[in-house]
């Protein structure tokens, strides 16, 4: 159980996917703009996450029995497109206002090197069935932390005046670059 934890609160915290991977940078800059969206992306990053963990870890272990590692990173992808294209189907079916505001964002969910990473992750790792879910919701909470604490942070910075030069952009990937060193201090953690 202390193992689950480890990796649970690791892959939140201490190696956490956007501050310290530096991947799925592209949603948390452009959906982290209200909480609302954030919320949606989230859920549905974790959904792709959790789900493509669950699909491809017994095609992990055939293609590693069969000698057929090489084909991994394919069969990932091919996954993952899949998975997102039935979530983007099923919100788009029953939730259209979520769809509308995530827009282009949740078919980028199938570039989102954060999906692909979390599956590579655990395959070099070589994480059982459990720790592999463990490690992907450890990854999809620290996600979603990251994107509610930016979008927190843009409603307060939309609130204030910023001077001309930071304002959009700038001021964003200042915010996440400060973000990115406080979240550094977690990695003393895991010493």
């Amino acid at each position: 159980m202390k193992e689950l934890i480890i990796i649970l609160l690791g892959a939140m915290l201490i190696d956490n996917v956007i501050l310290s991977r530096f991947m799925g940078i592209c949603p948390f800059l452009g959906v982290s703009g209200n909480t609302k969206s954030a919320q949606g992306i989230s859920l549905s990053v974790a959904t792709a996450i959790v789900l493509t963990i669950v699909i491809t870890y017994p095609i992990r272990k055939f293609l590693s029995i069969h000698n057929l590692e090489y084909m991994q990173t394919i069969m990932f992808i091919l996954i993952i497109a899949a998975v997102v294209q039935l979530l983007e189907m099923i919100i788009k079916r029953y939730n259209k206002t979520l769809y509308d505001m995530l827009g282009v964002y949740l078919a980028l969910i199938t570039t989102n090197c954060a999906v692909l990473g979390t599956v590579i992750r655990c395959t070099m790792e070589n994480h059982d069935f459990v720790q592999s879910i463990v490690y992907g919701i450890g990854v999809s909470g620290g996600f979603a932390l990251s994107i509610f604490i930016m979008s927190g942070i843009r409603g307060r910075i939309n609130e204030n005046e910023v001077p001309v030069p930071f304002r959009g952009t700038p001021i964003v990937l200042i915010t996440a670059g400060l973000m990115a060193i406080a979240f550094s201090g977690f990695a003393g953690i895991g010493g």
